[in-house]
């Protein structure tokens, strides 16, 4: 046996120490990561029990102006104001394009009527299927290996969507095609996701990238309504924009909050949390809209599962 010195067993020590204070720091960093996450999922939430407010008066293509000409004026003044606009020239923004020509404009368009065919109790829970797309994408892009709880929360995921889907007896106002409209503005966030993910990377800046993927939506959103000649739609009565302007602000919130969960924590772990929003959706719903829709013991039993899901997901 070699007798160790003392300036030996001082290093190892120290080593040993720096390799805890490195796991803890990664540790608090991920907890922060995630209570951001579900913050956001939150806010997301919020966002839905208002807008559905503010389609008795109005409809989707308004919401969508609101929301994005709120969170545009927000974050450029913000941008011009402490930052160089040399982040233009980033090989990020080409992420930032692409994405913001698919999310928010498109998943939220598809969201907001799923809202308007099915509910918000409905609609929010059945977006929440987003960690199912989310997965995979991490395991062939990404090369993330996550474990059986993963894929255990997947299936309990899977089962939840079965549940806030089926139709019951005597519920006669919606058909089951129209749950493919939340579905696939899961699908497409999922996607969008994985490309801010890349771009968070190389621009770890959370106002840049809701600025600039916001502008882009915002843009197609203005040609779409000119070259179909849908602008009269813009027109809303006061109470409908308040709804839209309160909604919007938290939306934005929402959204700088999902950038910073994004660019600090794994995919496979934030999106789960991220899509926590059936439960906040299904108690805002049973809470502020028990005169517009009703939230019955299967949607509760899918959010419950759902969130189940996601837990199995995140405790990997």
């Amino acid at each position: 046996m070699i007798p160790l010195s003392w300036p030996v067993v001082a290093k190892v020590i120290a080593l040993r120490l720096c390799e805890t204070s490195i796991k803890s720091t990664e540790s608090t960093a991920d907890l922060f990561a995630e209570i951001v996450a579900m913050s956001s999922a939150m806010g997301w939430a919020a966002d839905s029990v208002l807008v559905r407010f503010g389609l008795r008066k109005s409809n989707i293509f308004a919401a969508m102006f609101v929301s994005y000409a709120v969170s545009i004026s927000c974050m450029w003044t913000y941008l011009v104001a402490t930052t160089s606009l040399e982040f233009l020239k980033s090989p990020a923004m080409i992420y930032y394009l692409i994405s913001g020509c698919i999310q928010p404009l498109f998943a939220r368009a598809l969201f907001y009527e799923g809202i308007t065919r099915i509910g918000v109790a409905r609609a929010g829970p059945l977006r929440g299927g987003e960690p199912l797309f989310a997965t995979a994408i991490a395991i062939s892009i990404f090369d993330e290996q996550p474990g059986w709880l993963v894929f255990l929360g997947t299936i309990l995921i899977v089962v939840s969507l079965w549940l806030i889907s089926g139709k019951q007896q005597g519920d006669t106002k919606w058909r089951l095609i129209d749950t493919i409209f939340p579905i696939s503005a899961g699908l497409i966030s999922a996607i969008s996701q994985s490309l801010r993910k890349q771009a968070l990377k190389i621009i770890p800046d959370p106002f840049v990238a809701v600025a600039v993927v916001t502008t882009v939506s915002f843009i197609l959103l203005l040609g779409f309504m000119v070259t179909t000649k849908r602008t009269h739609q813009l027109r809303m009565p006061r109470e409908g924009f308040m709804f839209y302007f309160c909604a919007a602000l938290i939306a934005t919130l929402a959204q700088v909050a999902n950038f910073i969960a994004l660019g600090r924590g794994q995919l496979s772990v934030i999106i789960p949390l991220l899509n926590t929003t059936p439960l906040f959706t299904i108690f805002f719903s049973a809470v502020f809209l028990r005169n517009v829709e009703t939230v019955n013991l299967r949607i509760v039993l899918g959010a419950a599962l759902m969130v189940a899901g996601v837990v199995l997901i995140t405790s990997r």
